[in-house]
């Protein structure tokens, strides 16, 4: 057999949303491109910002030299300070470019967080609804994900979290703001799980480390802020990218953080930098690297895509659909009606409205709309939205 049995389950079992994707396929195949609104696939649509392409254009004029050769594989040594300062201030602790490494995405960056730190067998905890891709990025460095249900509004449970952990628990991801919920994890939640780690940590008698997959920190709406993670645990690291807040998600550059009084800092750094290689990124891209280093604070409009929530909201909760509207993200994670996700979902396909059932995020009951979608795919699927909830109640 060509393909692994490993590989072919994994297969049987892949992303609900490129399921999706490619039924939407199929669809505009069959129905035209225009009858077709596809809401499953959460690619940017708005431009990176003018400020992106200016300075892509300067570096590909002026190209010194040497300016597509290999570099140091935790990246360019003046684009990791420059990232520090940046999560310095977002983090509100002081980090520099030691602790900093750049990688291909926030994918990237887990793969080598994990690599990293797993031994065959660790246990990795994740909060439902959740990025369904983490159970095949622990899967690959011999670790078991472990979903812990969310409470009702999607924040942690940190009860549940605390019962889960044992000797066998190396880390615990969260996602906030969270895919496919929007949800914002609020300081008091974040301040409570660190002292949950901190102590856990104690009684087994090593680190559990915290990551916080963070590629839509700065896609948030109505003066929401989404709070750091450095002030409140140590053994902390950051994993994100640029993906969403530049609008550049094809390039995949992004870079991981660590607190710089984590546990055994030199040799975590010196394993990430090794894992950054061995696992064949080598290095992130470097075009990208001094790109984003002249780009700190700079990032696309959020009210490009609050607009298209407000209006998917207002037209959705007239029609009797019930959700908590996001904070962030570009995500609407809505409950079924009737309870059936996959039922929806087949009642949307049948209006040619491609949505992604909430089983995809291990939240059976809901389903996501990505509204990173141009305005015509949002008012012209309201009346099949309108009518597949008459048809199913």
């Amino acid at each position: 057999m060509a393909v692994s049995e490993k590989i072919k389950e994994m297969m049987e079992r892949s992303s609900w949303i490129r399921k999706m994707f490619e039924v939407g396929a199929k669809l505009r195949e069959q129905y035209g491109a225009e009858n077709v609104y596809d809401f499953s696939l959460g690619n940017p649509n708005i431009d990176p910002p003018d400020e992106f392409k200016r300075v892509l254009l300067d570096l590909v004029t002026e190209s010194p030299a040497g300016m597509h050769a290999y570099m140091p594989n935790a990246g360019y040594p003046e684009v990791r300070e420059e990232m520090a300062r940046f999560v310095s201030e977002e983090q509100q602790t002081e980090v520099t470019g030691n602790n900093i490494i750049m990688t291909v995405g926030a994918g990237g960056a887990l793969n080598t967080a994990l690599k990293t730190i797993l031994n065959p067998g660790n246990k990795v905890l994740v909060s439902t609804p959740c990025f369904m891709e983490y159970n095949f990025y622990v899967d690959n460095h011999g670790g078991t994900l472990e979903l812990v249900p969310g409470k009702e509004d999607f924040d942690l449970d940190i009860k549940a979290i605390g019962e889960r952990i044992d000797k066998k628990t190396a880390a615990v991801i969260i996602n906030s703001p969270n895919n496919p919920s929007g949800k914002i994890y609020p300081k008091s939640t974040i301040k409570e799980l660190g002292i949950l780690l901190a102590e856990k940590s104690r009684e087994i008698g090593r680190a559990i480390y915290l990551i916080s997959d963070e590629p839509y920190r700065r896609l948030v709406y109505d003066d929401a802020v989404v709070p750091p993670i450095f002030p409140y645990y140590r053994n902390s690291i950051i994993a994100t990218s640029f993906s969403k807040d530049l609008s550049v998600p094809g390039e995949r550059i992004g870079f991981l953080a660590v607190h710089k009084e984590a546990d055994d800092l030199e040799n975590l750094m010196n394993g990430m930098i090794l894992c950054n290689r061995i696992l064949g990124y080598v290095n992130a891209p470097a075009l990208m690297q001094r790109t984003v280093a002249k780009l700190r604070g700079i990032s696309v409009d959020p009210d490009f895509y609050r607009r298209k929530r407000d209006k998917l909201c207002d037209a959705l909760g007239k029609m009797g659909y019930k959700f908590i509207k996001p904070k962030g993200t570009f995500y609407l994670f809505v409950k079924a009606p009737g309870g059936d996700d996959l039922a929806v979902v087949d009642a949307l396909q049948k209006e040619r409205i491609l949505t992604v059932p909430g089983r995809g995020f291990a939240k059976p009951g809901y389903f996501r709309i990505s509204y990173a979608v141009d305005d015509w795919v949002i008012e012209g699927s309201l009346p099949g939205f309108e009518r597949a909830i008459a048809a199913l109640r």
